[in-house]
């Protein structure tokens, strides 16, 4: 991932229930509790119950969720060399 380019994400939530994230690259994991994203911005998780992929598009780097969302966290809090290690925490 590189860090100091230039960098684009929105992400908008609407009433804890649906969410639209751009400047997504890659979906590494989910389930019904938690998405795992790569994004422009570093990791992000977002965490909450009953989480469903409503819409991916590769091409435009947008991923729409449905569910109960609780938190959106970036992992690696954009420095270089952080983010195995909370990675690493995240999967205990």
């Amino acid at each position: 991932m590189e860090y100091g380019a230039a960098k684009h994400q929105e992400i908008r939530l609407l009433n804890r229930k649906s969410l639209d994230i751009t400047g997504v690259k890659s979906v590494e994991s989910f389930d019904s509790e938690e998405f795992l994203l790569i994004t422009e911005c570093g990791y992000l998780a977002v965490r909450g119950h009953n989480l469903m992929m409503k819409n991916m598009s590769r091409e435009q780097g947008l991923v729409a969720i449905e569910g109960n969302v609780n938190s959106l966290v970036y992992l690696d809090g954009g420095a270089p060399g952080k983010s195995k290690s909370l990675l690493g925490k995240l999967f205990k």
